[in-house]
């Protein structure tokens, strides 16, 4: 026998949080009550999980606007990284995302070097434009310039 149950977590194969459900009775007797992922549908657990929707909301808000205002930083930023030439302006080794990373650390922008979009290293001097996944809703680009030691 199928019951009405109200999702308090995001859940896998079955919905996100404030939906309500369809569940067998000894799936939500048995795993999503206990670990509470999920509520019987009643009026103070509607009322609830419209506060946690409200408190999400304006936690994504903030999160949304601070990292508008780091891409702005960044798109702001010049990233100048310095490299070794050998034989026929050849580089030594190549400009990694680890190294644009510590790069801008040091002129004071604290970013984590996984958001940095880079497909290849770069193994060629000149100027080039790096994204960076500042948010998942959020990019911005930065210039990069590769110049001789």
């Amino acid at each position: 026998m199928a019951i009405e149950v109200l999702l308090m977590t995001d859940v896998k194969d079955l919905g996100t949080t404030g939906k309500v459900v369809n569940v067998s009775e000894g799936y939500a007797r048995n795993c999503l009550f206990p670990r509470k992922l999920a509520a019987p549908v009643t009026p103070s657990a509607l009322k609830r999980i419209e506060k946690v929707k409200r408190e999400q909301g304006a936690a994504k808000e903030a999160s949304l606007k601070s990292a508008r205002e780091m891409a702005a930083k960044i798109a702001g930023c010049s990233c100048t990284v310095p490299v070794k030439l050998g034989e026929a302006d050849k580089m030594f080794g190549s400009v990694t995302v680890g190294a644009i990373a510590d790069v801008l650390r040091a002129q004071g922008v604290e970013i984590d070097r996984h958001q940095i979009l880079l497909e290849n290293p770069i193994k060629e001097l000149g100027v080039y434009d790096v994204k960076v996944k500042v948010h998942p809703e959020v990019d911005a680009t930065l210039k990069v310039w590769v110049v001789e030691e």
